[in-house]
């Protein structure tokens, strides 16, 4: 954990759960905005999760070094190359997955919402269910029971009866479900705007300020880089 310095007193964070669905670029994206914007950040990484980041960058996500292990993901770009970003990880605390007294799993902790990025069928099954199997699960249900934002971020193709049936009660209970669909009226050239795109979303609906990519003016052509 990241607790507070003495004497300061640390602003109500965003909860950002990373579950093991392919997309890992789009949390460090998410991280790394919620950073920028001066917001504190809660992190849980679920267990599942981190073999999926080990898949995708080689990086091996331990709870007891997990700043050095988060700072070496958020540094790296969608591509894989490593020191393309700078990234400040002061605004961060840190639980464990499996910690289900975790500050998150209660309801008067205070918290501005969550962000489930990326967010798998098991993550949705379990949170619209209501499971609590760990503190990604926990955290969630805790943030729909208090009535703040939860952002699910799905990242699954095709989508079959059953997580459709899981995603509509995400829906009916307050969450906002957000399908990783990357947009292309943005300009994107690279795959860092394509992914900066779906991370930009998430915080859109969160409410969370950034310049992550392009908006629409009502323009045909008007997210073109020959506008610049």
């Amino acid at each position: 954990m990241n607790p507070a310095k003495p004497g300061e007193t640390r602003r109500s964070p965003w909860i950002v759960g990373v579950s093991g669905a392919s997309g890992t670029p789009y949390a460090a994206a998410v991280l790394r905005a919620l950073l920028a914007a001066g917001e504190s950040v809660d992190l849980v990484v679920s267990r599942a999760s981190r073999l999926t980041l080990l898949d995708e960058t080689k990086i091996a996500f331990r709870d007891a070094h997990w700043r050095d292990d988060l700072r070496e993901w958020l540094s790296r770009g969608a591509d894989g190359k490593p020191d393309t970003f700078s990234v400040d990880l002061d605004g961060v605390r840190y639980w464990a997955a499996g910690d289900l007294a975790a500050g998150p799993s209660s309801g008067s902790y205070p918290s501005k919402g969550m962000l489930i990025v990326p967010a798998s069928t098991a993550s949705v099954a379990g949170v619209a269910l209501g499971l609590s199997k760990d503190l990604l699960q926990r955290a969630a249900s805790v943030t729909l029971k208090e009535g703040r934002p939860l952002v699910v971020a799905v990242r699954e193709t095709p989508l079959n009866g059953q997580t459709l049936r899981h995603l509509v009660t995400l829906d009916d209970a307050g969450a906002t479900v957000l399908p990783a669909s990357p947009a292309f009226y943005a300009g994107a050239t690279h795959i860092q705007d394509l992914v900066d795109f779906v991370a930009g979303r998430v915080l859109d609906a969160a409410g969370v300020p950034h310049t992550l990519y392009r908006r629409w003016k009502g323009e045909l052509g008007g997210g073109t880089r020959a506008d610049d």
